[in-house]
């Protein structure tokens, strides 16, 4: 999978329950590999690679893989279970009948549905009337599940045009586009994922052996956005991991070297919601996390290594990537 972090405020979440059962939350983080240091940096990151851990870790913990978030337990192997049924289906759209149909089986308290229009496909979750609604991390959990899967099912990212949430704007929200749409909506009649109708004739083409390859690295393939691993966005990252990031070229020289005029290259990473700006950035953090997380390299050989021509200048990005300096975040992420 390719590397990515999360942020703080879905590890808050995702402990909630743990802590409101009475369990031991640090030793649940500690399983994780997360600092509990860390929950006291409100612009945190943990690596994608952590909090799939804390998800399987709560799962176990609770024996449900929705955290908690409906009264009845999604008790662990039903995602496992559903997948096994999916990888029968024909095309993507019986395949999302399918998930729905399961999911409401399972669940009492979220109602999902696939609807169509003439051009619009929506993954569609509504919440039935409770005391705890709207539970924010309940909707975002099964969109994360269902799009994942959904992606994976056709082997490419399907673009999401849209997204609703028929809940009020979270202090979260700046995460929001990164892991659904530039176009968002709050407070909405019910919480909806728009893609193009056409991905919905797409054939199935996972099986028996490729589903046994995705559980075995689940959830942490669906945590962060579907990535197409042959996609352009894809080819750019591992050349760009595979640079010294003092190499790494300007737009229009990169465009060159894949045969491309600018906006050719521009034009095909918008089809798979990506910037060539973006896919830098999103690298240059996510990797220096994971230094700081897994590596003993110093803070200034980090910063050589990602292109920063001063220490201080990669003070300045990663203080405002999580709130907190490269030094501190790893510090925190030591205590144990």
């Amino acid at each position: 999978m390719e590397k990515g972090s999360i942020s703080i405020y879905f590890v808050h979440s995702a402990l909630e329950p743990i802590v409101e059962r009475g369990l031991d939350a640090q030793a649940v983080l500690r399983q994780a590999g997360i600092s509990p240091a860390l929950l006291n940096s409100a612009q945190g990151r943990v690596t994608a690679q952590n909090f799939s851990a804390l998800w399987l870790a709560v799962a176990r913990a609770l024996d449900d893989e929705l955290f908690a978030q409906d009264t009845r337990r999604m008790k662990v192997g039903s995602f496992a279970m559903m997948c096994h049924t999916l990888i029968h289906c024909p095309t993507l759209d019986s395949a999302l009948h399918r998930m729905a149909r399961f999911f409401n089986l399972i669940l009492d308290d979220f109602a999902c549905s696939l609807e169509t229009d003439s051009r619009h496909g929506r993954l569609t979750i509504r919440e039935r009337p409770n005391p705890r609604c709207p539970r924010v991390f309940g909707h975002e959990t099964l969109l994360m599940m269902q799009h994942g899967v959904a992606c994976w099912l056709v082997g490419r990212r399907i673009p999401i045009l849209s997204a609703a949430f028929a809940y009020p704007e979270p202090s979260r929200s700046a995460e929001y586009p990164f892991m659904y749409s530039q176009q968002l909506s709050f407070n909405a009649d019910a919480t909806a994922l728009s893609f193009d109708r056409s991905y919905l004739n797409l054939p199935v083409i996972q099986n028996e052996r490729t589903l046994k390859d995705f559980l075995r690295v689940a959830p942490a393939n669906i945590v962060l956005k579907y990535k197409n691993t042959t996609g352009l966005a894809a080819q750019i990252r591992r050349r760009l991991r595979s640079a010294a990031r003092t190499e790494w070229p300007d737009f229009d020289s990169f465009a060159r070297s894949l045969h491309m005029t600018p906006s050719t290259l521009r034009r095909r990473l918008e089809d798979e919601g990506q910037s060539f700006q973006a896919i830098k950035d999103q690298l240059r953090r996510d990797l220096a996390i994971d230094y700081l997380c897994h590596t003993s390299k110093s803070v200034m050989d980090i910063a050589m290594e990602l292109g920063f021509a001063e220490p201080s200048a990669f003070h300045r990005a990663f203080k405002k990537w999580t709130g907190t300096g490269p030094g501190e975040y790893r510090q925190r992420m030591n205590v144990r």
